[in-house]
């Protein structure tokens, strides 16, 4: 039986090739265990719509799985809120965690295809860093991806991506980020 050729991630390839090196040079780290990684990236999207319209729900579901090429998982509201209409258990957002290779697919798109396309962007602010080497951004339109058709979009919506790294401070993180090449503003 042929044995099935495994398909590398292009930025995983170019993380163990070249990346991993520039960052043991720069930080002089002594074991290969301390140099940093991406660790996760997580994608939330806030549906406050869904609260009069159950529909609503299923489309960010679906436009979400479009952009990550995994389900996501419905978020539903901790406690009643009489002011917003919400009950307890209403869904009102959904998220989902890419990790290994989906993740570093996920970068490679986000960088090069989806923040180019992004209307009046003027670079990734260097300030989001939350002090532990995480690095958390907001997409104002969920448009600038490839995956979503313009004509079947019922609603511009917002998302929150947060990539977190193995980095134990945001200089460490910053430095791993500008290797994959994040348009950080200068």
């Amino acid at each position: 039986m042929a044995e099935a050729k495994s398909y590398t991630p292009r930025l995983k390839a170019q993380y163990n090739d070249a990346i991993r090196a520039k960052m043991r040079e720069k930080f002089s780290y002594t074991n290969p265990m301390q140099i940093p990684k991406v660790d996760k990236v997580v994608i939330n999207m806030g549906v406050g719509d869904a609260v009069n319209d159950r529909k609503v729900i299923e489309q960010a579901v679906q436009e979400l799985t479009r952009i990550a090429g995994q389900k996501p998982v419905v978020n539903k509201a901790k406690k009643s809120i009489a002011g917003f209409k919400l009950r307890e258990e209403m869904a009102i957002g959904v998220k989902v965690t890419l990790r290994q290779d989906r993740m570093y697919e996920f970068i490679d798109r986000l960088v090069t295809i989806a923040l180019p396309r992004v209307r009046d962007f003027r670079g990734l602010n260097k300030k989001s860093f939350d002090g532990r080497g995480n690095f958390a951004m907001g997409l104002k339109e969920h448009i600038v991806f490839p995956e979503i058709d313009y004509d079947k979009v019922d609603k511009i919506r917002g998302m929150d991506i947060i990539v977190c790294t193995t980095a134990k401070t945001d200089e460490e993180a910053k430095a791993l980020l500008s290797e994959f090449n994040f348009p950080f503003r200068k």
